[in-house]
């Protein structure tokens, strides 16, 4: 983010304005539900454990991240100009099947009610995505990827440390390689800008913005899934 627009939280990516992105994707607590102010509040007790609003939000948050991650990834195999890129979409279609396999599971488990659309700040990150064509496509995709990505990292260590229900501990473990290994392969494609990438995690997240929270379902509609790629998982990339 440039320091002119910072105040803004507008992106430049590529020489281009992206969008604006103010906190991406990860405020310190996002729901389908209302949030609280006690993150901590126990509001269900479970087999698996106490289940706090964190805990609740964690798993919503993790849906609502594959809703628009897993068609990136789908549109990096189609329009990515280099193999890493294309590498990064497999990964990206990859991962976030299996997380929102297990999303799925455990929102079932503990009776949490998950999003079938992303929010409106990710709907717009897909969009200008699908919009970009050639090297500007591949430069803009791997930066607001590389961003949001880092930027959940400190909520999964921050459940992952704190909650006490055995689920929510598990899909913080996973959230936690897939999140490591979608970063390692954003960075390997070589289009990765750190200066403007560091400056933008770090900003403060604007959690009451109401954009970046993802609509409830529909009632009585049925919970989407995330497919894995016919021709198998991508391997998991070393650092």
């Amino acid at each position: 983010m440039l320091v002119s627009r910072k105040a803004a939280g507008t992106l430049f990516v590529g020489g281009a304005l992206a969008m604006t992105i103010g906190s991406l994707v990860y405020p310190a607590m996002l729901g389908v539900n209302t949030v609280g102010n006690a993150p901590a509040r126990i509001i269900d007790t479970t087999p698996t454990g106490p289940l706090t609003e964190a805990d609740r939000d964690f798993v919503v948050k993790v849906r609502a991240a594959g809703l628009w991650e897993y068609p990136v990834g789908r549109m990096a195999l189609e329009k990515g100009t280099t193999k890493p890129v294309r590498i990064a979409g497999e990964h990206l279609i990859d991962g976030h099947a299996s997380l929102d396999a297990a999303c799925r599971r455990v929102a079932g488990q503990l009776g949490i009610t998950l999003p079938n659309q992303p929010s409106s700040q990710q709907r717009g990150f897909v969009d200008q995505l699908n919009a970009d064509a050639g090297r500007q496509f591949d430069t803009d995709m791997a930066n607001i990827l590389r961003m949001t990505h880092a930027q959940i990292f400190p909520t999964i260590a921050s459940i992952r440390a704190t909650t006490r229900n055995s689920l929510i501990r598990a899909l913080a473990d996973q959230a936690n390689d897939t999140v490591l290994d979608h970063i390692t392969v954003l960075e390997k494609t070589g289009l990765v800008d750190f200066t403007q990438a560091n400056v933008q995690v770090t900003s403060s997240p604007r959690p009451s913005d109401p954009a970046l929270t993802p609509p409830p379902p529909a009632p009585g509609s049925p919970v989407v899934a995330l497919t894995p790629r016919a021709s198998g998982s991508a391997s998991p990339t070393a650092g």
